[in-house]
């Protein structure tokens, strides 16, 4: 009789760096993410998100159809690359999030976070030389590159990773919408239960992408991104 076989178990989180990846998924991370709407202002001022149902398919949509298949696809390959201290590959990837940026609000938005968190990086007082190789990325560090180098610092593993970078975004805008639409909290806490849900399968799909299959192709979201630009009231930089 043969016996069955074991299963296999991976090990589990160490308390620090399940600790260290809250850290980064915290709004409190000052790097700014709660000033940005990412379009969602502009699509309550074109009378396109009117309550929360049709918030929530909008961030919903926004999860699956734009961040799996670019944000989370870019961190994926970088967490990698700063691993094994790949840096032309880390330069490729920040310039692919700069040039598939659809306006001119969120190549200011990626790079002004990506900024933001190399200052915050260089004041924890931990030496890493990989901090400077970030800082020095031309026209400047992208969300994506930076969070991947920070989430690669605590030592958690990649899937772990890209569900923080995934909640980050999703608290943001769930905040965004509650003050855009407007909405109550909770409804705001509705939302992000619901996107909490489908996180895993937004990851699971940026994992399983190949080079050739991620993209950032959002066409609504960028003509909503350029209007916002003139919008003649907001309360958000996107």
């Amino acid at each position: 009789m043969r016996s069955s076989p074991r299963l296999r178990r991976e090990p589990p989180l160490a308390p620090g760096s399940l600790l260290q990846l809250m850290w980064l998924a915290s709004p409190a991370l000052p790097v700014g993410g709660f000033s940005y709407s990412e379009g969602l202002e502009a699509a309550v001022e074109a009378g396109l998100v009117r309550n929360e149902q049709q918030t929530a398919t909008w961030l919903l949509d926004q999860l699956h159809l734009g961040l799996a298949r670019s944000e989370l696809a870019v961190v994926s390959p970088a967490f990698r690359a700063w691993q094994r201290g790949d840096h032309a590959r880390i330069a490729e990837l920040n310039a692919w999030i700069t040039t598939t940026r659809e306006a001119a609000e969120m190549r200011l938005q990626t790079e002004q976070m990506g900024r933001s968190l190399v200052e915050w990086l260089k004041n924890r007082g931990v030496v890493d030389t990989r901090v400077a190789v970030l800082a020095a990325l031309q026209p400047a560090p992208t969300w994506p590159v930076a969070f991947a180098l920070a989430a690669a610092q605590t030592g958690a593993p990649l899937r772990e990773a890209l569900l923080s970078f995934a909640f980050g975004w999703a608290e943001n805008m769930m905040q965004a919408a509650i003050k855009s639409v407007p909405l109550g909290q909770s409804a705001g806490q509705r939302m992000l239960a619901r996107l909490a849900g489908e996180i895993p399968a937004a990851v699971d799909h940026a994992l399983s992408l190949r080079e050739d299959e991620r993209q950032s192709f959002t066409p609504m979201l960028a003509i909503l991104s350029a209007r916002h630009e003139t919008q003649y009231s907001r309360l958000f930089r996107s």
